[in-house]
C-alpha cells in the first residue's frame, strides 16, 4: 500500500522544487509510474480477504478496483490540463497540479481504509481540493454559485453520517472493517433505528447522486475545469457506491423494508434524466445528465444486495468512470476548438477531424452499453438482478435503456455528422496529447472485456 502512497505524497514537493520548463513532463512521468505500479494491486484479486494489510490501510476485491482508477487517472488529468493552464503563472499550475495530487492522496486514503472514521474523514477531505479547483479554475462566472451547491450539497449529507458512525461505535463497539462485519447483528426496531438507517446512507445517496438529491452535479460538471470534471465523474461519485456497499451489510434487517422509495426514486431517476439528456443543449451538461442516470441503476442495485447486484454495480461504476471520463476529454477537445458548449453552434466535426470522430463514436457506445463493453455487463447483471427482484424493475430500467441509446447517439450526431457550419473556420488539429489520453482511457476499457474478473467484486 505505502509504495503507491509515499510516491504519491512525494509528489507535492516534486511539483514545486522542479524547474519551470520540466514541470509538466515530470509530474506526468511520475504519476504514470505510480499508475503502472498500482496495477500490481490486481496480483491479489483471486484472494477474497484482506491483502496488503497494516494497521490503517488495507485493499480488498471491492476496493482495488476503484484505487486503480483513482491512479490511473492523474496522469490523465494531467495531461488533458496542460493546454487549458498553459497561459497561467507558473505558481499557479503548480498549484493546480498540487491540489489534483491532494485529491488522489485522499482518495487512496478513502478506499484503502480499514476503519470507518479514516474512510469518513478522507471521503469529507476530498471536498476541499474539488471545491478550489472548481471555484479557482472554473470557466464561468457561475462557478462560485456551483462550488456552495457541491459544498452545502455534500455537507448537509455528511453530517447525520458522522453522528451515525459515532452511534455504531458506541453501540458495536469497533469502527474497524475488519471486525465489524463479526459483530452480533442489531435488532433495528424502533423509529430512531430507522433514521439512523437513513443517515448512514443519506451522505453517500447525495455523493452518488440519487435522483432529487442531483442538482450540485450538473451545476458543478458544467462549471469544473477538464480536470475537475474527470476526476468528478469518475472517481468522486464512485465514492458514494464504495461508502453505500460498506455500509449497507451493517444495516441489514431494515433494508428490505426502508429501501423502498430509494430504489423507486433511483429507477425513475434513470428515466427522468435520460429524457433531461434528451433536450440539452449543453454538451457538458448533457453529459453530466447521462451520469445521474447510470449511478441511479447503481443505487438501485445496491439497495437490493443480492450478489449478481453488488457484482453488476461494482462492473458498472469502474465502466461508466472510463468512459464518461473520455466523453468529458473529448467534449473539452471541442471546447478548446470551438470555445463554446452548445451543441447547435459546435456540429459537423467530422469533416474537420475526422480522427477525433473515431473516439467520439467508441466513447458514445461505451456510454451505450455495447456488448461486449464491461459497461453492458455492469447493466445486465443489474437489470437482470432487479428483475429477479420485482419484475415491476423491467418497465423503468427498459425504458432507461431505450432513452440512453437515444442521446448517445443524439449526442454523437448532433457534434460530429452534418455540414460544418460556416462560422467554424481555422480549427487547430488534433494533437497527439489528446490522442494518448483517449486512447488511456479506452483501451483499458476493451482489455477489461478480456479479463472481468478483475472488477467483479467478492461475488466470483
Amino acid at each position: 500500500m505505502l509504495k503507491i502512497l509515499i510516491p504519491t505524497i512525494m509528489l507535492i514537493p516534486t511539483t514545486w522544487l522542479v524547474k519551470t520548463n520540466w514541470l509538466w513532463p515530470s509530474t506526468l512521468a511520475h504519476s504514470l509510474v505510480i499508475a503502472v505500479f498500482s496495477l500490481t494491486w490486481f496480483a491479489n484479486m483471486s484472494e477474497t480477504g484482506w491483502t496488503s494489510l497494516n494497521y490503517y490501510l488495507a485493499t480488498d476485491s471491492l476496493s482495488t478496483p476503484l484505487l486503480v482508477l483513482t491512479c490511473w487517472l492523474l496522469p490523465l488529468m494531467i495531461i488533458a490540463s496542460q493546454n487549458h493552464t498553459a497561459n497561467e503563472p507558473y505558481n499557479r499550475q503548480r498549484t493546480y497540479i498540487t491540489l489534483l495530487t491532494s485529491l488522489q492522496i485522499f482518495l487512496i486514503l478513502a478506499f484503502g481504509a480499514t476503519e470507518i472514521i479514516m474512510f469518513y474523514v478522507m471521503f469529507e477531505a476530498t471536498l476541499i481540493p474539488t471545491l478550489v479547483i472548481i471555484t479557482r479554475w472554473g470557466n464561468q462566472a457561475e462557478r462560485l454559485n456551483a462550488g456552495v451547491y457541491f459544498l452545502f450539497y455534500t455537507l448537509a449529507g455528511s453530517l447525520p453520517l458522522l453522528v451515525a458512525l459515532l452511534l455504531l461505535q458506541n453501540n458495536a463497539g469497533t469502527l474497524s472493517l475488519l471486525t465489524i462485519q463479526y459483530s452480533d447483528p442489531f435488532q433495528l426496531a424502533t423509529f430512531a433505528d430507522k433514521l439512523w438507517w437513513a443517515s448512514c446512507l443519506l451522505a453517500f445517496l447525495v455523493k452518488m447522486p440519487l435522483y432529487g438529491v442531483h442538482l450540485w452535479l450538473p451545476k458543478a460538471h458544467v462549471e469544473a475545469p477538464i480536470a475537475g470534471s474527470m476526476i468528478l465523474a469518475a472517481v468522486l461519485l464512485k465514492l458514494g457506491g464504495y461508502g453505500m456497499i460498506r455500509m449497507i451489510a451493517m444495516l441489514d434487517p431494515l433494508t428490505k423494508d426502508l429501501g423502498y422509495p430509494f430504489i423507486i426514486f433511483a429507477l425513475w431517476g434513470v428515466v427522468m434524466t435520460g429524457s433531461i439528456c434528451l433536450r440539452q443543449t449543453d454538451l457538458k451538461s448533457l453529459i453530466a445528465y447521462s451520469s445521474v442516470s447510470h449511478m441511479g441503476l447503481v443505487v438501485a442495485a445496491i439497495l437490493i444486495q443480492t450478489p449478481w447486484s453488488l457484482s453488476g454495480a461494482l462492473v458498472l461504476m469502474i465502466a461508466h468512470g472510463l468512459a464518461s471520463s473520455a466523453l468529458f476529454c473529448l467534449a473539452n477537445t471541442n471546447y478548446e476548438r470551438t470555445h463554446n458548449r452548445t451543441l447547435l453552434l459546435a456540429r459537423g466535426l467530422q469533416m474537420a477531424l475526422p480522427l477525433m470522430t473515431t473516439w467520439w463514436f467508441i466513447a458514445s457506445l461505451a456510454n451505450l452499453g455495447l456488448p461486449p463493453l464491461p459497461n453492458l455487463m455492469g447493466e445486465l447483471l443489474i437489470i437482470t438482478s432487479l428483475f429477479n427482484w420485482s419484475w415491476w424493475t423491467l418497465a423503468l430500467t427498459g425504458a432507461g435503456t431505450l432513452i440512453t441509446v437515444s442521446y448517445s447517439l443524439y449526442m454523437f450526431i448532433m457534434t460530429q455528422r452534418g455540414p460544418l457550419p460556416a462560422h467554424m473556420i481555422a480549427l487547430d488539429p488534433t494533437h497527439t496529447r489528446e490522442h494518448l489520453i483517449m486512447a488511456l482511457h479506452l483501451i483499458p476499457l476493451i482489455l477489461l472485456m478480456l479479463k472481468p474478473e478483475l472488477v467483479w467484486g467478492w461475488t466470483s
